[in-house]
């Protein structure tokens, strides 16, 4: 009789084992009600193991979650690394974001037409030429001067787009740059709209004293023209560091002041943030696409430098910065003393509240 009572069981099917049976085939909707209810408490263990509530499973998750953090760690490194590389050590050149020909190709510079009509005088933008490229006044797309001077009307529009120096133009004084923008202003037709960038600035203002007949406004945004007004970095450096500072810069680069050199003296204003904040701040979003946008578009002009011609550069940093010739009426350009009160067209002065370069006063 237990011999038969055994053979009537279905076999390999004990209560046990159907109850087994049957957990198993409900485990995935178990395992979705369960993951749903813990999953507070597990995304305080890392997050990786919500919807894994059956503990048989759990080293299995905890590998794989740990390989997934491996791999998402090992693509932020590349493309962090790939980003640096790109922008610090390969430096593709800047490009212009607006559509633009070159309507003049001089020693020291390239005239660009962006212009839209043939109606109105022309405005000539003169962009600073401090060892960084010109295309800073057409940044990109929704931050670019050009853009918003053709959007405001102003369809006849040209920018200066300064070269870096050579064995050729290495001995080019002040007087070679503004011969070769009163080249430019008579090919677009006097008078001009002169705008002045910065460094671009104090040739401009050079410009509408000599020739003030040649310019129609002049507008000067951040531009140095009382260099003994305000503190800032660059007045603290001129004023404490000696002209053989400066000449010993133009020495080693053999008569050429290296855009490397000048990109190092703009860096130590703020080191940290050109040296070590940056790059945190990339690491942190280099999976934002947005941010990591900006930061390639910013780096590739910042990083790309030009060379200056030392004659120019020792004659910048004597007499305008040290001994402010232009602001007392001493300077001497194209064969006269210039005199800021020859200036009688409108002038408009733009300055930053938290300029390094230019102080506001």
């Amino acid at each position: 009789m237990p011999k038969a009572r055994r053979a009537s069981r279905p076999a390999g099917r004990t209560g046990n084992e159907r109850r087994s049976t049957k957990a198993a085939r409900d485990l995935p909707a178990a395992t979705d009600r369960a993951g749903h209810a813990n999953s507070h408490g597990n995304q305080a263990h890392g997050g990786g193991l919500a919807g894994t509530a059956v503990p048989y499973f759990w080293p299995l998750a905890l590998r794989l979650e740990l390989a997934q953090k491996h791999l998402d760690t090992l693509s932020k490194n590349l493309a962090f690394s790939e980003t640096v590389h790109r922008t610090q050590i390969h430096r593709p050149a800047p490009v212009w974001s607006t559509r633009n020909n070159v309507r003049l190709d001089l020693h020291t510079l390239m005239l660009r037409d962006f212009s839209r009509g043939a109606e109105g005088a022309f405005t000539l933008v003169v962009a600073p030429y401090a060892g960084h490229n010109s295309t800073i006044a057409d940044f990109r797309k929704g931050q670019s001067l050009v853009e918003t001077l053709l959007d405001h009307g102003l369809a006849r529009l040209c920018v200066t787009d300064w070269k870096s120096a050579t064995e050729a133009t290495k001995g080019y004084d002040i007087d070679n740059y503004l011969a070769e923008l009163n080249v430019c202003v008579d090919d677009l037709g006097a008078p001009v709209n002169l705008v002045g960038l910065c460094q671009g600035g104090w040739l401009s203002a050079m410009y509408a004293t000599r020739f003030p007949e040649k310019v129609r406004t002049l507008v000067l945004a951040g531009a140095p023209i009382d260099t003994e007004a305000g503190e800032g970095p660059v007045k603290d450096y001129a004023d404490r560091l000696p002209a053989a500072f400066y000449d010993r810069l133009v020495k080693l680069g053999g008569g050429i002041l290296k855009g490397e050199f000048m990109l190092a003296g703009f860096k130590s204003m703020h080191p940290e943030q050109h040296y070590a904040a940056k790059f945190r701040d990339l690491y942190r979003n280099i999976g934002d696409p947005g941010h990591r946008r900006r930061f390639e578009e910013f780096e590739r002009w910042y990083e790309y430098t030009l060379d200056l011609p030392g004659t120019w550069y020792l004659q910048v940093i004597t007499q305008l910065f040290k001994e402010n010739r232009l602001a007392k009426g001493e300077f001497v350009g194209l064969g006269r003393r210039l005199n800021l009160a020859n200036i009688k067209d409108p002038v408009y002065l733009l300055a930053g509240e938290d300029d390094g370069v230019t102080p506001r006063e």
